[in-house]
């Protein structure tokens, strides 16, 4: 509590769905100001926009969790966006808030950012052993950017940037929108409209990649944690340090949302990365942090807010950008 008592804490994506759960963590772990830009107000693809933000917050810490973010099929619909927008935003809010003193940066990576064949578990030392998968390599190579921004910027400047590599997060408030969500929020979506109408559901490739994933409320406690007490240049896993097939994954959610309906697997669709799963031993050492939520517990609250959720969401979601 009182580390972050007197800090002024500004977080990019905080009205997003990981932004909201870290402001909260936040807000109940001491911090009394906690500053959350809003676009179209603060378009953090404009430098001039960046230098307003920082004026206005006065930031002691920096977290950056604004992205132009999708699914497989976003991605490859997207690439040239996705490369840009990500880029050009970790770069000019970097260099800005070393310019304005800030006293510590957190980027937040992702794990598109890892080879497509890294072995498994994905290590941190591993990060540039190969190209990452073809889908979603230019989202996962802006982002990765950062790490090395922050790495030179450390060496020449002294600046406490730290980059954090999150594998897949779920949860309430996720998006839930077909065109640009992720896996588990669409399964959730696409299997109780299913029920619904009686219907059958079509997933994508052949249901035998694995994923790894991290309940969002940890994830936040993770963020808080590494920016109370990692100051370090090497990028730093966020995970559970599992891993579940697609296909047992949407059987997993078709048990919990009541669906007993046919699965078809759409083969001529791409599967995207084989496997993920994340050595988490780094962020347990470097700054105590361990996953507590069951897959379980974190599917059953996931499926929970859809259903209390999903009448207008598509009419709530008009314009909306995280």
């Amino acid at each position: 509590m009182a580390f972050w008592a007197d800090k002024r804490v500004c977080v990019t994506g905080g009205a997003g769905f990981l932004g909201s759960f870290l402001t909260a963590e936040l807000v109940s772990s001491g911090a009394q100001h906690v500053f959350v830009p809003r676009y179209p107000e603060y378009d953090l693809t404009k430098r001039d926009d960046i230098i307003r933000m920082l004026d206005a917050s006065k930031p002691d810490i920096v977290v950056h969790l604004a992205a132009v973010v999708g699914g497989i099929g976003a991605n490859m619909a997207n690439p040239g966006r996705y490369f840009y927008d990500n880029a050009i935003m970790g770069i000019q809010l970097i260099e800005e808030a070393r310019l304005a003193g800030v006293g510590k940066f957190v980027a937040l990576g992702t794990i598109c950012a890892y080879p497509k064949f890294a072995p498994i578990p994905f290590r941190e030392e591993d990060l540039w052993d190969g190209y990452p998968e073809e889908t979603n390599a230019p989202y996962g190579l802006a982002k990765k950017m950062m790490l090395v921004q922050c790495q030179a910027y450390r060496q020449q400047y002294g600046f406490d940037g730290i980059f954090l590599l999150p594998v897949n997060l779920y949860g309430p408030r996720d998006n839930f929108d077909l065109e640009s969500s992720h896996v588990i929020p669409a399964m959730i979506r696409k299997m109780i409209a299913a029920r619904d109408a009686g219907e059958t559901v079509t997933l994508w490739g052949d249901g035998s990649p694995t994923r790894e994933f991290l309940f969002v409320e940890d994830c936040a406690r993770a963020i808080v944690l590494a920016a109370e007490r990692y100051d370090g240049s090497e990028p730093v896993n966020l995970g559970a340090g599992w891993e579940i097939s697609i296909k047992e994954l949407a059987e997993t959610i078709a048990r919990r949302v009541g669906y007993d309906g046919e699965i078809i697997w759409d083969t001529t669709k791409p599967n995207g990365q084989p496997r993920r799963k994340l050595d988490v031993s780094r962020a347990r050492e470097c700054f105590g942090f361990e996953a507590q939520v069951p897959f379980a517990e974190g599917i059953r609250r996931t499926v929970e807010w859809w259903e209390a959720s999903r009448a207008g969401y598509d009419d709530r979601r008009t314009g909306h950008r995280g």
